[in-house]
């Protein structure tokens, strides 16, 4: 039985920069969250992992997902400042409370890309 190579740098920090070059695939970067998947993929759904692996396709899905992700997290930030009326000028009249106001945002939005997206 032939595997295919797949080379995914988990523990180089450096490596969210660089292009990952997948066989058949247009290079991609796979960041964090490309990286958080990859650990559900081998714990929880090994099928599937095993199926892009010996396809040639992890890497390549690992960074559309990516994609995907990074697109959804920073719309919903984006609707949801506007939705709770986070404005520039609350930033400019009270910049901690415009801060603690963004990281509550960007904390719930990383909890519905995560549900939607990485661990489903």
């Amino acid at each position: 039985m032939h595997q295919a190579k797949v080379t995914v740098n988990v523990r180089n920090i450096k490596s969210q920069r660089r292009y990952i070059k997948s066989t058949g695939q247009s290079p991609g970067q796979i960041l964090f969250r490309g990286q958080w998947h990859l650990r559900y993929l081998r714990q929880h759904r090994k099928a599937l992992y095993t199926e892009l692996q010996i396809t040639g396709k992890l890497n390549g899905y690992l960074a559309d997902l990516n994609d995907q992700t990074e697109a959804m997290f920073l719309e919903l930030v984006k609707q949801m400042a506007v939705r709770e009326g986070i404005t520039e000028q609350i930033k400019s009249q009270d910049q901690m409370k415009w801060v603690q106001r963004m990281n509550n945002i960007r904390d719930r939005a990383m909890e519905v890309v995560n549900n939607d997206l990485i661990y489903a």
